[in-house]
């Protein structure tokens, strides 16, 4: 039977391609050290599982499709405590940021437009606009030159008059790269001049290192039209399963295009919202603690890289992911090798290789996306395992 070509454009995620290898490495006793995925160990705030156990209804119904509006209030209420101020109709509760990046992508391309996309990117960001019959246009940027990708000469000349939105993720992921509040600034600047939506994704907006500030795009008001906000609990509140996201924009043609889509999927899930809304009422002091861990996690990744010989690094500012540019041939035969030939003392390690981030052909072939989201000592255990991997792997 026929499949349709905007399904046959869409890769597997390379974040979880090798999952079959890990479970047979595993069956053969081996431990598995990852670094592969965005999976905090921190712990969730204990107020999720207390509203749900205090949760008592007799029927459990659907909800506004929009969402409840306990979770949209502590939402403007966050964003309040930024000195932001949205509207109940500027936000809509999604099921995780995923379905929000999705709805935006439906709701703004049709066949064959474009949204430039600095590179590597998320990569379930290639399916989403894939899915909505678009292309990705990428910005390409370097790991020589730290990622940075925030200037007219990189951006304006991809600009075609097939071009949509330009979508950026700030905090980065997979590079950890922030932008200054002059860059974000000028990215704004240029999605107003040429009428396209600038879309942000900001859900690490919490991890900023070395005692820096994010500017949240959504403080410049003069874009209100352009802008579109990705955001989501997941990260924010180490609550990755609760698929709690949002899609938010002061341009009410967007929401009120989006919501045809929100009520064909009825609502998202009662619980979760719950628990969400609850989530919101954390003290600063969760942020505090967390961002410090991380911070500690980002110091040893970042100073057992700069100790492997031939590895090319840039010291992440936020988020918690970093990318490197490893001596090997290929990161993804590297990573077989990890799992089908290398062990030391019955351990290896599982990365996410840096070709599926990328749109360019060719790039990124050598480079991987290292999730520093592991204590402290798992971390210096796993780096030290790549360290001697790469010398074992070169000498084959």
């Amino acid at each position: 039977m026929k499949l349709s070509q905007k399904i046959e454009k869409c890769e597997l995620s390379p974040i979880r391609k090798f999952y079959p290898y890990v479970v047979e490495a595993q069956k053969r006793g081996i431990k598995i050290h990852f670094l592969n995925i965005g999976q905090p160990d921190i712990k969730t705030p204990p107020v999720y599982f207390d509203a749900i156990s205090d949760f008592r209804q007799e029927v459990l119904e659907y909800m506004p499709s929009p969402g409840i509006p306990e979770l949209i209030e502590a939402i403007r209420t966050y964003y309040h405590r930024l000195g932001v101020a949205f509207d109940s109709g500027d936000i809509m509760v999604t099921t995780g940021g995923s379905e929000a990046l999705l709805m935006a992508m439906l709701c703004i391309l049709d066949e064959g437009e474009e949204v430039i996309v600095p590179e590597p990117f998320y990569p379930n960001y290639a399916t989403f606009i894939r899915s909505a019959g678009g292309r990705i246009c990428p910005i390409h940027t370097k790991p020589e030159e730290g990622y940075r990708y925030a200037s007219r000469e990189q951006v304006e000349p991809l600009i075609n008059d097939r071009t949509r939105a330009i979508l950026i993720t700030n905090p980065g992921n997979p590079t950890g790269t922030i932008l200054t509040p002059q860059e974000l600034r000028l990215m704004a600047d240029i999605a107003k001049e040429h009428d396209l939506f600038l879309i942000c994704d900001e859900v690490y907006r919490e991890f900023i290192y070395d005692g820096g500030e994010l500017t949240t795009a959504a403080s410049f008001r003069d874009v209100d039209e352009n802008l579109i906000l990705i955001d989501s609990v997941s990260k924010r509140f180490s609550a990755c399963g609760a698929r709690i996201g949002a899609l938010i924009s002061r341009n009410k043609a967007l929401m009120e295009a989006a919501t045809k889509i929100a009520q064909a999927r009825l609502s998202v899930a009662t619980l979760d919202q719950i628990g969400a809304a609850a989530l919101y009422t954390v003290e600063p002091s969760y942020f505090n603690a967390t961002r410090e861990e991380y911070q500690r996690r980002r110091d040893v990744c970042y100073r057992k890289l700069k100790e492997i010989p031939g590895v090319v690094t840039t010291e992440p500012k936020g988020a918690f992911y970093t990318m490197a540019k490893l001596p090997v041939d290929s990161a993804e035969k590297f990573q077989m090798f990890l799992l089908k030939e290398f062990e030391d003392n019955g351990e290896t390690v599982v990365f996410s290789p840096g070709e599926g981030f990328y749109a360019t052909p060719g790039a990124g072939v050598d480079e991987i996306r290292i999730a520093y989201v592991r204590c402290v000592e798992e971390l210096e255990r796993a780096l030290e395992l790549l360290r001697m991997a790469i010398e074992r792997y070169n000498n084959k």
